[in-house]
């Protein structure tokens, strides 16, 4: 892309979702996961026993520490590293 230049300038950015990334849909770290790649837990499984480290220094654990409440768990990665 030059300068100046927008996404709308370059379809191959846009995915088929609406996602628009700084590479082209057909490179290598853009490409959809093959058949059968296994992406997580279905949605509503129960989520894995896990304790994770906090910044203020104490131990959440997932599951003991909030009770019966329902938790909704994102993990987020940009698209380039």
């Amino acid at each position: 892309m030059g300068s100046g230049d927008s996404y709308d300038d370059y379809p191959e950015y846009r995915d088929e979702f609406g996602s628009v990334g700084p590479l082209p849909v057909t490179d290598g770290q853009r490409k959809p996961p093959e058949e059968g790649f296994f992406t997580g837990p279905e949605i509503g499984a129960r989520f894995p026993d896990v304790r994770l480290s906090r910044s203020e220094g104490w131990m959440l654990d997932l599951h003991a520490d909030r009770g019966d409440a329902q938790a909704a768990v994102v993990f987020f990665r940009s698209a380039v590293w």
